[in-house]
């Protein structure tokens, strides 16, 4: 996926459409000179709504509308004649997509499965028609409803990535290397910092035929979540990953300093994020002899489920994949 098509932040102003008015009108007819009201009920203004599509990975197609408007209800007619409804708008939206208040901040809805609706804005409901208001006392009112006005608001929709395991790292901890090995994703890989300036997705295969997706989120760097580096911008991916996946080079000065510094950002991200199932995998682990192992081995104050890995010659890659494996059911009993 090309960087400048992945687009997971767009700020929209979106508004409903207004209901339709009702009809005052009054039968005529030729043999009716003055017939009673018949006038008809207004029909409800257009709704907007969220669908959640499956085949979207991103906000892209939203990034360029700034407007979005229902369609208005139309007006009652006579005969009692009820107004047609105004067309509703529908939003495909990837799903992971949170919808939020752009003035208050307040979360208004999630998407999460494909195929579901969320009105974020309902149309104004249509007016009564003159029928209504007929009584013994007053057998031809002239008057009707209007309908009512639809809703208006700016709305901030926001992507997060829904995984089973999100990869989490320094740059250039292997983390696409491994993603690129485990699936059948490309994502770019070179030997500079912040190659991955998007999240990329991926497929893992395992055993009998099962799988879980992955996902590779751009790396974190000290103060990431004061905004250093690529920010806040990425780590609420995270959030909704069940498992993560800590990956910290066998060439790091400190594994055990790097890890802390890794889970202190996300706690200042946001401290739910340390209630996630974490494993840890000791990557470019092929630079390592067995001597170097046991030696690092003894250093290490993981309490977490951790092992070595190295995406270049496969060691450690269907071990890991059965710690995930494992993970995966411990979250989901």
């Amino acid at each position: 996926m090309a960087s400048s098509n992945f687009i997971d932040y767009v700020k929209i102003y979106f508004t409903s459409g207004n209901g339709g008015s009702g009809s005052p009108h009054l039968l005529r007819e030729r043999n009716k000179a003055k017939g009673g009201p018949d006038g008809g009920d207004g029909g409800r203004g257009g709704h907007v709504i969220l669908r959640g599509n499956a085949q979207h990975w991103t906000l892209l197609p939203l990034k360029y509308r700034k407007h979005i408007k229902a369609e208005h209800g139309h007006p009652g007619g006579q005969n009692q004649r009820t107004g047609a409804d105004g067309r509703d708008e529908i939003i495909d939206v990837p799903l992971g997509t949170i919808a939020r208040d752009a003035e208050t901040g307040e979360q208004l809805c999630e998407v999460t499965q494909d195929g579901e609706t969320v009105i974020l804005l309902p149309g104004g409901k249509g007016g009564l028609g003159n029928v209504h208001f007929k009584s013994a006392t007053h057998q031809t009112p002239r008057y009707s409803q209007p309908g009512i006005p639809g809703q208006e608001a700016t709305i901030i929709l926001e992507l997060k990535i829904l995984a089973d395991v999100g990869l989490v790292g320094f740059p250039n901890a292997g983390k696409s290397t491994l993603l690129s090995v485990v699936s059948a994703a490309k994502p770019e890989i070179a030997d500079y910092a912040f190659t991955t300036l998007v999240p990329n997705l991926g497929m893992v295969a395992y055993r009998n035929e099962r799988s879980f997706v992955m996902a590779d989120i751009p790396g974190i760097i000290e103060g990431a979540s004061q905004g250093k580096g690529l920010g806040t911008r990425f780590l609420r991916h995270i959030e909704r990953n069940a498992i993560l996946l800590f990956l910290v080079p066998a060439d790091a000065d400190d594994i055990n300093a790097e890890f802390q510094i890794l889970l202190g950002e996300l706690e200042k991200h946001n401290p739910e994020l340390l209630d996630k199932e974490r494993i840890i995998a000791i990557s470019k682990s092929d630079m390592l002899d067995d001597e170097l192992k046991r030696e690092m081995a003894e250093t290490l104050t993981f309490k977490e489920p951790w092992i070595y890995l190295s995406s270049v010659s496969g060691d450690g890659v269907e071990a890991l994949k059965d710690l995930i494996w494992k993970a995966l059911q411990n979250v989901n009993s």
